[in-house]
């Protein structure tokens, strides 16, 4: 029996219209611009996403400061 294969664009929409967006940048304060919108808006998702587990800011920076490896042998 043959094995059906989906092929999956290399990029969603919202990934073109990121690209499409950064393109037209011709200058580092539009990027800086661009990339304080982007860095604000998920800041804000993470934030809301503490609220709804009701983390507290000490234990959102323990989480942050935390070493969460794994081990290689």
């Amino acid at each position: 029996m043959m094995e059906t294969v989906t092929l999956k664009p290399p990029f969603n929409e919202t990934q073109i219209l990121l690209m499409q967006t950064f393109s037209s940048i011709k200058t580092e304060q539009e990027k800086n611009d661009i990339q304080s919108l982007l860095l604000d808006y998920y800041r804000k998702r993470v934030d809301k996403g503490a609220e709804e587990v009701h983390l507290s800011n000490e234990q959102i920076d323990e989480i942050l400061n935390s070493h969460h490896r794994t081990a290689y042998r």
